[in-house]
């Protein structure tokens, strides 16, 4: 295939779930220090990250270092007793009713990502670089509103960016495998436009759905790209596979599976005949 003719557009390759264990902080560190990925989230609640973080500094510029909001399934780092009575996050489905419903501690929420965002600067020394949500949980009524009250109060919109999971409804159609985009699209909405109302810079369109147990990134790579503008994120799952990822999470082999896509040699040759190239970690959207 030949490559497009102009400039390429910068595709923001954002690798989820840093620190959610050993194996998988490593591979990640692997993918940054060979200019695979533009960016990487943490799970700042995650009993690996006080040791995970040191690594992660020493990349310096090479990978943009954000916050991956954590309210589902794993434990948090203060009571929440309304939240977690027994000491664990609900699941993804309980947490949406919640939020649905109106019957959302919203104070408690407050306060756990207030401790999250803590923990991400007591260990990396410094704030993100941007903000999302595992499992989207940013853009959920009551938890958004907790998000943008963060953004007033202690973080610069000058400085830190937030992950915007809208995008446009024909590039959704197109790229097919269309109803969870479609949904959390939806759902964002109303966080991207309070962001935009704020000047709170984002993305410019998102992608990432696939079904990581019947298909490979290798083979839904250019269908996920269809429609992309300049700024494009695209939400990727990589890393290792060890004990401590089984312990605290479902999603395993497709996470080697993701890195070895993201590793191969020829990537950055297909992307660039889609007419992308991989935006480096400085750059923002």
């Amino acid at each position: 295939m030949d490559q497009p003719s102009g400039p390429l557009k910068r595709l923001l390759i954002c690798a989820d779930d840093y620190a959610i264990s050993p194996a998988v902080s490593a591979g990640i560190r692997e993918l940054a220090a060979v200019g695979r990925l533009s960016a990487t989230g943490v799970m700042t609640c995650m009993p690996a990250w006080p040791a995970e973080a040191p690594a992660l500094r020493r990349l310096g510029g090479a990978v943009a270092v954000g916050w991956h909001a954590t309210l589902t399934d794993q434990r948090p780092l203060g009571p929440l007793p309304r939240l977690a009575p027994e000491g664990r996050f609900p699941g993804v489905a309980a947490l949406f009713r919640l939020c649905f419903s109106g019957r959302l501690p919203t104070a408690e929420v407050a306060a756990e990502l207030e401790r999250q965002l803590d923990a991400f600067e007591a260990h990396f020394g410094r704030p993100p670089d941007f903000v999302d949500g595992h499992q989207h949980v940013h853009l959920l009524p009551g938890i958004r509103q907790a998000v943008l009250a963060l953004f007033e109060r202690r973080l610069d919109a000058r400085r830190v960016w937030l992950r915007d999971c809208t995008d446009r409804p024909l590039s959704l159609l197109r790229r097919g495998g269309a109803f969870k985009a479609a949904v959390i699209a939806g759902i964002g909405r109303p966080l991207a436009k309070a962001a935009r109302d704020r000047a709170i810079a984002m993305n410019h369109g998102f992608s990432g759905f696939y079904d990581g147990r019947r298909q490979s990134l290798n083979d839904v790579l250019p269908r996920l790209l269809i429609g992309a503008e300049d700024g494009h994120l695209l939400m990727v799952h990589p890393g290792h596979v060890d004990d401590a990822l089984i312990a605290c999470d479902s999603l395993t082999g497709p996470r080697q599976t993701e890195w070895e896509a993201l590793m191969a040699a020829g990537l950055p040759d297909r992307l660039a005949a889609q007419g992308f190239a991989i935006a480096p970690g400085a750059a923002r959207p």
